[in-house]
């Protein structure tokens, strides 16, 4: 994804089963899981996934990979100094920092606030509210957990605290607290990666797109292969969904041919007739696009936002069958 939100594409997926490995909350109830190796947990395919998708797009250093909360592994930290590629993760281990008597949070608690973030948000009812989020940051030197101290070396690495003033309504308070290896000495970096990370929500958004679009839940083969096989499919269709939905909003003025063969753009002049007379004979990206959303059910009033994922998927899914269809009475005559 580039910093403006538009999905380029995947670089890697992994798909694995807990008939192989535990997870932390099993490891628990035995043993401490922070003495576990990495390689025997199921967290070890963020590291599979660090390291694959670096691999991928052969340009470490241009590459930060964001990750939540479940991606606070320390042994990703070091996987990706190692490889040199940088990473943005939402921390909620309170690790060791500086010799190793206090932690993150103690030296935290002494930075005063450095700045002020004015957010946009959305209640459970999807009312629109305005946040303002409270922003502290420091550099720190962190400290690997004590039973994986004589395998990984401490790291200097940049935290950032964001917590709303004040109380919410109708929703959660927002307190996010971040770590990466990117310089972060300034209110305007802190922003930067405050605004990186609130982008990680799209794989959100792309997972919705592929249980509620392509139904890939309802999927009822009878081998793990085939269901492999059809989840690659639908990884690339979900992603096309998404891409075309945002590159609507980043670049709608781009020409059609980026998206649209001339057959394709034929038949949506006749499947979907212009409301204006366009003059110029020149239309924009963004025109033919409305008129796939408009095959899905997207009124394109003047009021009217952008057409989201929803009409995208119907629009395209009803357009792709009239296109096969349309072939093959070319073909068949």
């Amino acid at each position: 994804m580039t910093a403006e939100g538009l999905p380029l594409g995947l670089t890697a997926v992994k798909a694995w089963t807990r008939k192989k490995f535990k997870g932390c909350n099993a490891l628990k109830k035995k043993i401490n899981p922070t003495r576990v190796p990495i390689e025997e947990k199921e967290s070890v395919r963020w590291l599979e996934n660090l390291r694959q998708s670096t691999a991928l797009l052969e340009d470490p250093q241009r590459c930060v990979h964001i990750g939540d909360r479940e991606s606070d592994i320390y042994e990703l930290f070091c996987e990706a100094q190692s490889i040199g590629t940088h990473f943005l993760v939402r921390t909620c281990v309170d690790r060791l920092a500086g010799d190793g008597t206090h932690t993150i949070a103690d030296e935290m608690r002494e930075v005063r606030v450095k700045g002020v973030h004015r957010i946009a948000v959305r209640d459970a009812q999807g009312h629109r509210a305005e946040a303002v989020l409270e922003i502290r940051y420091r550099q720190i030197r962190v400290r690997p957990p004590i039973g994986k101290q004589q395998r990984y070396a401490a790291m200097t690495l940049y935290v950032i605290h964001a917590h709303e003033r004040g109380r919410a309504k109708g929703r959660k308070r927002i307190e996010w607290k971040l770590m990466t290896d990117l310089p972060v000495t300034s209110r305007a970096e802190a922003i930067e990666k405050l605004e990186w990370y609130a982008a990680r929500w799209k794989i959100e958004t792309f997972h919705k797109i592929l249980k509620s679009g392509c139904k890939a839940e309802n999927a009822r083969l009878r081998t793990a292969d085939r269901l492999l096989r059809l989840l690659a499919v639908f990884c690339i269709l979900s992603w096309r969904i998404f891409w075309m939905t945002m590159v609507n909003r980043s670049v709608a003025s781009a020409p059609p041919a980026a998206v649209f063969t001339s057959m394709e753009q034929r038949l949506l002049d006749h499947l979907v007739p212009d409301r204006a007379p366009d003059r110029t004979g020149k239309k924009p990206l963004s025109a033919y696009i409305t008129k796939v959303a408009r095959l899905g059910g997207y009124l394109a009033r003047a009021s009217d936002p952008p057409p989201g994922n929803i009409v995208m998927w119907r629009g395209l899914s009803r357009f792709t069958d009239i296109e096969l269809g349309f072939s093959m009475a070319q073909n068949c005559g």
